[in-house]
């Protein structure tokens, strides 16, 4: 759902009784504000972090990594004025100091504050068991950097390597480094000055699953620093974190059965997709708005668990809170299956539920596929007490997404297709009450917001 007067449509259905009917085409809207996350800092929800102004004993909260390394060839570290300060004298020197754990879902930062000499510094993730390493490196000389690299040892042997300029627009202090886990890979990413310039990115499907769970289990995430003699790098802070990525889509209000949004604690709350480059890679976020205002909050990230030992990171979801069970449900779109699970011919609608609120923080689903077979996207269901039946609206894939709806006598299986699809392509479904009348609404590529009638998808 690409569209975000199509969430204010639903906003303002919410507020209308059942005398109050009015047909959606006839309600203006006129802009009130605008607003695009980028790794917003006053967004962040933190896993892990190196704050040097904290620390009281570096070794014992951030212990060395690197394993067997001589200490006569380990990157010394002070803390000194709030800063971290890495050093060597005589000889070259390196170091993996560990951070935190390990999320794919997350994002991983590290505030440089000042390079001298020559050397590299930056991000690691390695594992504890094997030793395999994802490192991605800022690269100086003479006080200057040079190049970011990002490097993957498996098994003893690189797979990957791949090396970018330094952009000319970012000063040679006060930056970050930035690694923003896109679940089966990661985008490099320097922020300065409050602006984030995309570096470069790779993909690990080829290689390894990170989404298995051993992965987050075994990887640790750490801060390297590799300098040649009498040099040093300053470090301002290390940190990761849960974010709402370079941008945001498909807004879905978490609902009741019968698709009313949610108000709860004073705010409605609903799913957008967190975008992390092209598919495979975005994820499924929550957020939270005060109708009243404009203060959209970022409130967690969802995975999906279809029982194979992975989370994967499926978006456009429908989740509604059941009245009945207290449980959590609703309906995703295996993207994921673009990232290695057999692309568009495993992609799949999923019913998903969990007995956990999964609004906050970091939240896994249970997933598995609803039965409707086709690459099929979109879906937006409610309950309909009037035929007792699951009403779906989904974007149905046949030579092009167009708009269909199907019905079950369950919310998590057994639909058949009872309207469409329609003529035009379609994309963002939803089936909204506007007084005592269901519509069905969708977007499409020509930026229209089409009514029809529910459940015959007529033009309305």
């Amino acid at each position: 759902m690409k569209l975000f007067p199509i969430y204010l449509l639903l906003i303002i259905a919410a507020s209308l009784n059942a005398s109050d009917s009015i047909h959606p085409a006839k309600i203006y809207f006129k802009r009130q504000a605008a607003q695009r996350m980028v790794f917003d800092s006053e967004q962040i929800i933190p896993l892990s972090s190196i704050n040097p102004a904290k620390v009281r004993d570096f070794d014992l909260m951030h212990p060395e990594l690197w394993f067997g390394e001589d200490k006569a060839h380990q990157t010394a570290w002070e803390v000194k004025e709030g800063k971290l300060i890495g050093s060597s004298e005589k000889t070259a020197t390196r170091t993996i100091r560990w951070a935190g754990g390990f999320n794919p879902f997350a994002t991983y930062d590290l505030s440089i504050n000042k390079c001298e000499g020559s050397g590299s510094t930056g991000i690691a993730f390695r594992d504890s068991t094997s030793g395999d390493l994802i490192i991605t490196q800022l690269h100086f000389g003479d006080g200057k950097p040079n190049h970011i690299s990002l490097r993957f040892e498996l098994d003893g042997e690189e797979v990957i390597e791949k090396k970018w300029s330094f952009p000319k627009s970012v000063g040679g202090e006060d930056f970050v480094l930035r690694a923003q886990m896109a679940v089966v890979g990661v985008n490099i990413l320097v922020e300065s000055s409050g602006h984030s310039t995309l570096i470069g990115f790779a993909d690990f499907s080829d290689h390894i699953d990170i989404r298995d769970t051993k992965h987050m289990r075994q990887y640790d995430f750490g801060i390297s620093a590799e300098l040649e003699p009498n040099s040093r790098v300053t470090i301002d802070r290390a940190a990761g974190a849960l974010t709402p990525g370079t941008g945001q889509a498909d807004i879905r209000a978490i609902t009741d059965p019968e698709g009313r949004p949610l108000f709860d604690e004073g705010r409605l709350w609903f799913t957008m997709t967190v975008r992390g480059r092209a598919l495979p890679n975005p994820m499924q976020a929550v957020f939270s708005l005060n109708p009243s205002v404009f203060d959209i909050k970022f409130e967690g990230i969802i995975a999906f668990d279809l029982g194979d030992g992975k989370l994967r990171n499926e978006h456009a979801s429908h989740i509604f809170r059941d009245t009945e069970t207290g449980e959590w449900r609703g309906w995703t779109t295996g993207f994921s299956a673009y990232g290695g699970d057999g692309g568009e011919e495993a992609k799949t609608i999923l019913a998903v539920s969990s007995k956990r609120d999964p609004r906050r923080g970091f939240s896994i689903m249970k997933a598995k596929p609803v039965g409707i077979k086709g690459a099929h996207e979109d879906a937006h269901c409610i309950y309909d007490k009037e035929v007792k039946k699951w009403r779906m609206l989904l974007c149905e894939k046949q030579e092009k997404f167009r708009a269909a709806m199907w019905e079950s006598a369950h919310w998590d299986r057994g639909y058949e297709r009872i309207a469409g699809p329609v003529p035009m392509d379609s994309t963002g479904t939803m089936i909204q009450k506007f007084g005592d009348t269901h519509y069905a609404l969708y977007g499409s590529s020509d930026r229209t917001v089409y009514i029809a009638t529910y459940p015959n998808l007529e033009p309305a």
